[in-house]
């Protein structure tokens, strides 16, 4: 893969993720225009979230069944119409649709993923995919920053038209730039979906999901609820300053990157282990949120240094194991992420109300503890020597490849 493809699916990557996490942290405004009480103004992000479920379940597969430079361009263009509504939303209810149309195809990320590991030669895999991933989370951190600043001068609905500017003309370039795919799959679509029916039932498969579905309610449970205390006494912060703490989250997120290279090594099992607990770390220093900006700030790189090593690693153990899958697989792992991301938005603005910020920082703390739980007990059912371990590598319904990559 040529480094500037590399660079476009991250672009892609990061402008269309944003399109779901945007309103994280303009949810009071937001709310007040739009007349939603502020205990259920965390929708604003769940309702995204859910159309990205259904989008991963039903559009991502068809990645291995289409060209994927054309899904990738129609499913930008859809997401700019998705995002346009919401901008223009006179009332809650058309927000609220033109957010799960733009939720809905924002599982171009997964396309444009599943594309970059299908491209990759095996040594190069996780390098790929820990720079094509680092689009995510640069949208979703970065997004906090710029529609802070953005909401700041112009409101919060130019946050929304700007970036439908942007996933517009992505899509375009997209369509011209990125190379053909040839497919010469004869399977139906049906066939495909219930394939990934099936990935449900593998051991990688579903430990890795898991460990996502904490790891990333943890991951929204801190997003999501964080502008709410430092909006309020004693920090009294606009949307421009509570962005800026995107910054922080950022600068721990690309210090992850390498985890893609640790992975190309065999070490991806470890660097999950020992991110975990470095997630599990960070909500001691997050729960300061009350009296400390400094503490807040070096929790916040911890979470997303944790998060994303370990998002990079689950991607590139899975798209090993199932090599002939990747779109499906990436597909039923980002519904373990969707659902963990809208539980984590959703519980942490209704604690918040009700037990302050101390009720959101002990919920991130055991979605964390979940996550560890899950991947000791993971990597003890891998070394059971009852696991049949006699498929060989690269069939979609193989774990044997994965296993490995635990130890």
């Amino acid at each position: 893969m040529s480094r500037g493809t590399r660079l476009l699916l991250a672009v892609v990557c990061g402008v269309a993720v944003a399109s779901v996490y945007a309103g994280q942290p303009v949810l009071e405004p937001m709310g007040r225009d739009l007349g939603v009480p502020r205990d259920s103004v965390g929708w604003f992000v769940a309702v995204g979230q859910l159309g990205y479920l259904a989008g991963l379940v039903l559009l991502v597969p068809l990645g291995d069944l289409l060209d994927r430079r054309r899904l990738i361009a129609a499913h930008l263009g859809l997401v700019a119409a998705g995002l346009a509504v919401t901008a223009a939303a006179p009332v809650a209810w058309v927000a609220f649709g033109g957010l799960a149309v733009a939720g809905l195809f924002a599982v171009v990320v997964q396309t444009a993923v599943a594309y970059a590991a299908s491209i990759s030669p095996p040594g190069e895999r996780g390098r790929n995919l820990g720079v094509v991933t680092s689009g995510v989370v640069v949208g979703i951190l970065g997004a906090r920053i710029v529609t802070g600043s953005l909401a700041d001068l112009w409101g919060w609905r130019s946050c929304y038209l700007v970036l439908a500017v942007l996933a517009a003309a992505l899509g375009v370039l997209s369509f011209f730039a990125l190379p053909t795919e040839t497919r010469t799959e004869t399977e139906r679509y049906g066939q495909v979906v219930r394939s990934l029916g099936r990935l449900f039932t593998r051991p990688v498969f579903l430990s890795r999901g898991l460990i996502a579905f904490f790891l990333f309610a943890s991951f929204g449970t801190l997003w999501s609820g964080m502008a709410l205390p430092l909006a309020g006494a004693p920090w009294h912060l606009s949307e421009a300053q509570i962005g800026l703490f995107g910054i922080a989250g950022l600068a721990g997120a690309l210090g992850a990157a390498r985890s893609g290279r640790w992975g190309d090594s065999g070490h991806a099992g470890r660097v999950t282990g020992v991110a975990l607990v470095l997630l599990l770390g960070s909500w001691l220093a997050i729960g300061q949120l009350g009296w400390s900006l400094a503490l807040l700030i070096v929790g916040v790189v911890a979470l997303d240094f944790a998060v994303q090593a370990v998002h990079v690693s689950n991607q590139h153990i899975l798209t090993t194991t199932y090599a002939d899958r990747t779109s499906t697989t990436i597909g039923g792992y980002m519904v373990f992420y969707s659902l963990g991301s809208a539980s984590g938005a959703t519980a942490t603005t209704a604690l918040f109300d009700s037990a302050g910020w101390t009720g959101p920082a002990v919920l991130g703390a055991a979605l964390s503890l979940c996550a560890l739980a899950t991947w000791a007990l993971a990597r003890r059912v891998v070394r059971s020597p009852s696991l049949p371990l006699a498929s060989p590598c690269g069939t979609a319904i193989n774990d044997s490849c994965g296993q490995g990559a635990y130890r």
